[in-house]
């Protein structure tokens, strides 16, 4: 067994220095996932080769979210409604999850330009810097159709179903 090992295992009080306790005074051991910042910063680590999963994720979430918010502003500018709910909700939840994925994307992208100064990594294939693109104009869209509603219609309307539609 390493001695490293042993440390977790042994009540020593060498051991007992590295442990902190939670409010209900019970040691735990502090691991870098506490720290979003370091899952993040990990995350950058593992992604430098271009095969992080985090990475992989946001390309995919983008490349169904941008579409799908494309098809929602399309609707509320032609009808005064956003998407209908779908099957048990299914629609207006993927409406909804693209909006916050969107979202997310571009305050990724403003990290990460603050702190290194340039824009999201490539990403595999190039598509992690494509999704990123989208994801500003898909933000402009929003705006320009929300502020065209509210400025025709007086208001937008809510995201829960059976909100007040315009149509």
């Amino acid at each position: 067994m390493e001695a490293s090992s042993m440390l977790l295992l042994s009540p020593a009080s060498a051991s007992q220095k590295l442990l902190k306790h939670n409010s209900m005074n019970v040691p735990y051991r502090r691991t870098k996932f506490h720290n979003p910042l370091n899952v993040l910063a990990m995350a950058k680590e593992s992604s430098e080769d271009g095969n992080g999963i985090i990475e992989k994720v946001s390309v995919a979430g983008g490349l169904v979210s941008t579409p799908v918010i494309a098809w929602s502003l399309y609707t509320l500018k032609t009808t005064g409604c956003g998407l209908p709910p779908g099957p048990g909700g299914s629609i207006g939840a993927l409406e909804g999850v693209s909006y916050i994925a969107v979202v997310g994307l571009v305050g990724w992208s403003l990290y990460t330009k603050t702190k290194t100064g340039s824009g999201l990594p490539n990403g595999p294939f190039g598509l992690l810097g494509a999704v990123e693109g989208l994801s500003y104009l898909s933000l402009l869209a929003i705006l320009v159709v929300f502020g065209l509603q509210f400025l025709e219609q007086g208001s937008i309307p809510g995201p829960l179903p059976g909100d007040q539609c315009f149509g």
